[in-house]
């Protein structure tokens, strides 16, 4: 019991020692992230890389619309192909194989 006792006492110690020593620390690294994320050249920096994304983005989505616009004018959008795999009925759109077929 008197182990139990002084090992339950060691914990709280610990815990009010650490969380304020580890709430400093954490505040100090809080005000130095900050003074980081700050300073004109990280902003320059993040400013680069956000046009990039969105650049990057509109390329990406472009490309995308112009293909999924050829499949279209093909006559090869999904449900329009006249290849129909094996066991699908052409006609439904309910297969054919059975239900346990995963």
């Amino acid at each position: 019991m008197r182990g139990k006792l002084l090992f339950i006492t060691g914990v709280g110690v610990g815990y009010v020692l650490g969380t304020r020593a580890g709430r400093e620390k954490f505040d100090s690294m809080v005000a130095q992230a900050r003074k980081v994320w700050e300073s004109p050249t990280v902003q320059e920096a993040a400013g680069v890389v956000q046009s990039q994304a969105t650049r990057l983005y509109d390329e990406g989505k472009q490309a995308v619309s112009g293909q999924v616009h050829r499949m279209q004018t093909n006559g090869r959008a999904v449900g329009a192909t006249t290849d129909a795999p094996q066991g699908w009925d052409t006609t439904g759109s309910r297969p054919h194989s059975p239900a346990n077929s995963f």
